[in-house]
């Protein structure tokens, strides 16, 4: 049995199978909905239900509150049909144009930039390159059907091997491998193209980039891209840590600083011990953005990192500074901790 979906405003129409999300359908139809984590951890995939009925799968409570659901807002990668329904989204053009692939990549090489950080560097089979768009992320296919995420952070043109942030979590099925078993030349399997998450390029306006920690990883991708472009827009690049070790490619930043002629860094740490000597920025990253711009209205900003910096900074930089919604483009790096939260956090239903 499946269920027809339809997209407001544009009349899209697409296919969902019984007990399938919406957004996997999208997904397989091309139909560019936006999203982020694909496990209810995130709200990127949040819109309203026009018509029809659909069961929610576990999530956070912080992404789909009970009240929105009373108010008719659905989030489609929990979302179940349990009728043809009408949803109301703004669909994210270019995503269909890239079709999604499962294939081996092989390591290339395991480079440690911090304590807690590996760029992890993978080449693909020979003679085949990754379509992608730059922020985009993919998915590792690991045993007993668990899949990790983790984002590009080479753009897509660069004609060297594609790497990857990973930042040590103690205990954690992947990061652990990568951290103590994995080697160079061993086998691995990604899908991917996917997220929304993507530098837009038909745009003039200036940037603000946001990043927290390993999210600093897609906004490298983006910030390679506006080079290779061309890029004349003005951008400012905030990174935050809460030590200055956290800002494990400083040095990079600074250099594009001198080199890119509309670029500028702004390095920003929360939490600096005597030991460190820092003498620049300090408190929260989003905060320093809203110092420096309190009017964003004319912006584009494009925020990754941890739930808590990419929520605070989308509620503020609307209320505060009156960066328009639809200009706030983001990926929020959820862990496995993260999505078993949104298990016990999910209302019954």
């Amino acid at each position: 049995m499946s269920f027809q979906v339809t997209v407001q405003p544009s009349g899209r129409q697409f296919s969902c199978d019984a007990g399938e999300s919406i957004l996997t359908a999208a997904i397989r139809a091309g139909v560019g909905l936006p999203y982020g984590c694909k496990n209810g951890a995130c709200s990127s995939c949040k819109g309203k239900l026009v018509a029809g009925q659909v069961e929610h799968g576990p999530h956070q409570e912080r992404a789909l509150s009970a009240h929105e659901q009373q108010l008719g807002y659905a989030l489609f990668c929990v979302a179940k049909p349990q009728s043809d329904v009408t949803i109301e989204a703004r669909e994210v053009a270019g995503v269909g144009e890239i079709p999604v692939r499962k294939l081996p990549v092989r390591v290339a090489k395991l480079d440690k930039v911090a304590e807690d950080v590996i760029v992890l560097s993978l080449q693909l089979p020979a003679n085949d390159r990754l379509q992608y768009k730059a922020g985009q992320y993919v998915e590792f296919l690991l045993r007993d059907g668990k899949r990790r995420s983790y984002s590009m952070a080479t753009a897509p043109h660069k004609d060297e091997p594609m790497s990857l942030h990973i930042r040590h979590l103690p205990g954690g099925l992947f990061t652990d491998q990568v951290f103590t078993t994995l080697k160079e030349r061993d086998i691995l399997r990604i899908e991917g193209p996917l997220g929304t998450f993507f530098l837009r390029e038909d745009s003039d306006k200036p940037i603000v980039l946001l990043a927290s920690g390993t999210g600093f990883a897609p906004i490298k991708a983006i910030v390679e891209q506006l080079e290779h472009a061309g890029s004349t827009r003005p951008v400012t690049l905030y990174w935050g840590g809460r030590r200055p070790q956290d800002l494990y490619m400083d040095a990079l930043c600074q250099q594009w600083q001198r080199d890119l002629p509309n670029f500028k860094y702004v390095p920003v740490v929360s939490n600096a011990q005597p030991e460190d000597q820092w003498s620049g920025r300090s408190g929260f990253v989003h905060r320093a953005v809203m110092e420096d711009f309190p009017d964003l209205s004319g912006h584009q900003v494009y925020a990754c990192g941890a739930p808590i910096v990419v929520e605070s900074a989308q509620r503020d930089f609307s209320a505060q500074c009156g960066l328009p919604e639809d200009e706030f483009y983001a990926d929020s790096f959820t862990s496995e901790a993260d999505l078993a939260k949104a298990v016990s956090d999910s209302p019954a239903s």
